[in-house]
């Protein structure tokens, strides 16, 4: 049995230059954290013994003959890539709701592929994982996904994550004084909307509208750099990072008419009347998970006026994609 332990992410900066068909024009960047929230998986061999020869159990429970009969498409897609031919079972769970704009499917498809390859034997770094999960969402299932989800979980920590023209992705940790991190995070909330949505038809719609989006972008691009040099500046007043939160939520918001809706954008002026300074919805938008800035002196004022929905308490954590257990079957061989 193997199971691996991936982090959710909070990208705070940058979403949006993180796509292919942007960063090998134009270069990208994000500012992102892994937090302490988490996605489970579980792989271990199926012993010979019933009529199916793989068990996949998610929000559905399926058993199948061969990898190419399963319909959850990171499952099959990574079975296939990787050629797992001798029959597993594998579970997932999951700390918090999929499709809510937390990276949780790049989550997924990093924790799957590094469990399986911890059950083969083999090491693989956080670039490699983030590297291969990359492959897989984007070029075998064919999702319209960027690549900062899948470097963000599989490195873990808070990281300024560069994207190349020659494909290149370089991780740069904010290295930044304990009290700093500490007042960032206390200046933070988190609520779950209730909407969920799927994160690559939003994408796609985005992704059409890149070439006619070059301004907002390119004003995205630049928060990244803004808030770097605020969080550095130990004299600078962090209620700008709220409002740089607002602007780029603002430019977001302009990417696809998909992002936002009339309830989200009531949740948010609700939120700002209340005290909030900024912030923005995670991942892709139309739903999911709403991140606010506001002094922690407004906090109860935020959580009443948006007591409809569920606050989620977090912390930024610095681990990663990690094999929280290992213990490999000695007789299985591959």
């Amino acid at each position: 049995m193997i199971i691996s332990r991936t982090p959710f992410r909070v990208s705070f900066f940058g979403g949006g230059t993180d796509y292919p068909t942007w960063y090998r024009e134009n270069g990208g960047q994000v500012l992102s954290t892994s937090i302490d929230k988490y996605c489970y998986i579980s792989v271990r061999h199926l012993p010979p013994f019933f009529e199916h020869r793989y068990r996949v159990v998610y929000s559905k429970i399926e058993n199948v003959g061969h990898y190419d009969e399963i319909q959850h498409p990171a499952v099959r897609a990574v079975l296939g890539h990787l050629g797992c031919e001798q029959g597993l079972e594998i579970h997932h769970d999951g700390d918090l709701p999929a499709r809510a704009g937390l990276g949780s499917s790049s989550s997924f498809t990093v924790g799957l592929l590094a469990a399986i390859h911890a059950l083969r034997g083999e090491y693989r770094s956080a670039q490699q994982l983030g590297a291969e999960a990359i492959h897989v969402e984007q070029e075998l299932i064919r999702e319209s996904v960027g690549s900062q989800d899948q470097i963000a979980v599989a490195y873990g920590g808070f990281n300024h994550i560069r994207f190349l023209p020659d494909g290149d992705i370089k991780v740069q940790p904010i290295i930044l004084p304990l009290a700093r991190v500490a007042e960032l995070q206390d200046h933070l909330l988190l609520f779950f909307t209730g909407l969920s949505r799927e994160a690559s038809t939003i994408a796609r719609s985005k992704i059409e509208n890149l070439p006619r989006r070059r301004s907002q972008l390119a004003a995205m691009n630049g928060h990244v750099d803004a808030a770097i040099r605020l969080l550095g500046d130990g004299q600078a007043d962090l209620a700008q990072f709220g409002e740089l939160l607002h602007e780029t939520w603002m430019h977001k918001r302009e990417l696809s008419d998909q992002v936002s809706n009339g309830d989200i954008d009531a949740m948010y002026e609700s939120a700002r009347r209340a005290g909030a300074r900024g912030g923005k919805l995670l991942g892709a938008g139309g739903g999911g998970f709403l991140l606010l800035f506001a002094p922690p002196e407004r906090h109860a004022a935020v959580r009443a006026a948006l007591s409809a929905l569920t606050h989620v308490p977090f912390a930024f954590e610095h681990e990663g994609a990690r094999i929280v257990l290992y213990q490999p079957d000695r007789k299985a061989g591959h």
